[in-house]
């Protein structure tokens, strides 16, 4: 553990990259398997390396909108605009997720969908709104639990996240 804590702590944009790679890319093979009944990819070989190189890319993206929010958290409570029980514990934990899935996720999905759409030559938002729903009913849960971590494990944790929610929209997605 503290080998990848050094890791991570040393490399936080190229640690979010990789992370976000390995964990996002293989939660949506395991999600199109599921869905498939047998272990599948859900695009061709080319296809899934550039959707790697667009889940590291989120990664950093991820990575700068996790510290954009605590500041800007920590700013509201700084000038008085929270109440003081959201300024640490659970409290900060929420407050943190609700402000970074409701003001940063949904720009942050979008632009997860273009990056999609542009690997595998589509075009339009389809499914965008059932992505947006899961900020609420998944996304603010979990990212509560993941800012309670020490800072250097949230990203970690964030990527893991990623990875089951494939595995939860394989297991009850529609055909």
């Amino acid at each position: 553990m503290q080998t990848y804590l050094n890791w991570v702590t040393q490399n936080p944009l190229l640690s979010a990259a990789i992370q976000f790679a390995i964990l996002g890319t293989l939660g949506e093979i395991i999600s199109y398997s599921i869905q498939k009944k047998k272990i599948a990819i859900p695009c061709n070989w080319l296809q899934l390396l550039l959707k790697g190189i667009a889940w590291a890319v989120l990664g950093i993206v991820i990575k700068y909108g996790f510290a954009g929010m605590k500041g800007f958290t920590q700013a509201l409570l700084d000038h008085e605009l929270l109440p003081a029980f959201l300024g640490s514990g659970l409290g900060w934990a929420f407050a943190v997720s609700v402000f970074t899935n409701v003001l940063f996720g949904p720009q942050m999905m979008a632009f997860h969908r273009f990056e999609d759409n542009l690997i595998l030559g589509q075009k339009g938002f389809q499914g965008i709104t059932t992505a947006w729903k899961t900020l609420i009913w998944f996304w603010i849960p979990a990212h509560t639990i993941t800012f309670l971590l020490p800072a250097d494990l949230q990203i970690g944790l964030a990527a893991l996240w990623s990875l089951v929610l494939g595995i939860i929209m394989g297991a009850t997605r529609k055909k």
